[in-house]
């Protein structure tokens, strides 16, 4: 009788199936904790052993923040050039292009047009994935435009900071920026709209 004997010195394993488990868990910096990742972000981001806030990307911040995650992109058409040619240690055009296809994003940061609470409202929220969150030129013009828009329309602006400061890689460019903001939010105090 034959019953525990195998047969044949091979065993067939190509019915069996992998479980994939990579994405699904997070380790805490802070507690060593493995967390599932869906309950981290059911916990909005925070472990729920230690309490250790972690990075909330842009697109993130919109879901939890607008009504039912619904809203509409705006300003996404801008894009950053090059146009000092910087080099350090890589081709700034060459980190940008890195930037946006490990991010999705053009640049740093996502004007959105939603509902909070049932209100409308326009949000710039920024992206620190995308080289940091520095502010060059694109993410200027977008935050101001965004800022327009709300003094145009009188929605209120919330914009959501994760800026590392200005973009060295834009020169002069850069900084300008800062100034073209402080510019429009004046103009946006005057109309007395929330921001």
């Amino acid at each position: 009788m034959t019953w525990f004997k195998r047969q044949s010195g091979e065993l067939d394993t190509s019915g069996e199936k992998k479980v994939r488990t990579e994405g699904l868990w997070v380790k805490c910096e802070q507690c060593r904790q493995i967390i599932w990742k869906k309950d981290l972000e059911d916990n909005l981001n925070v472990c729920p052993k230690c309490d250790k806030h972690f990075r909330i990307d842009a697109r993130a911040r919109l879901a939890q923040l607008l009504d039912d995650n619904q809203y509409d992109i705006t300003d996404a058409d801008l894009v950053s050039t090059d146009p000092l040619k910087f080099v350090d240690l890589k081709a700034y055009s060459s980190r940008l292009k890195q930037a946006q296809s490990d991010t999705g994003l053009k640049d740093a940061v996502i004007n959105a047009h939603g509902k909070l609470n049932g209100r409308p409202v326009i949000v710039s929220a920024m992206e620190y994935s995308f080289i940091g969150g520095s502010m060059g030129a694109v993410v200027g013009e977008a935050i101001t435009r965004a800022i327009e828009q709300a003094t145009d329309s009188k929605q209120p602006i919330i914009i959501i900071s994760a800026s590392g400061g200005a973009r060295m890689m834009e020169g002069v460019v850069s900084l300008m920026q800062l100034a073209k903001i402080s510019a429009a939010l004046a103009g946006l105090d005057e109309t007395r709209v929330p921001y």
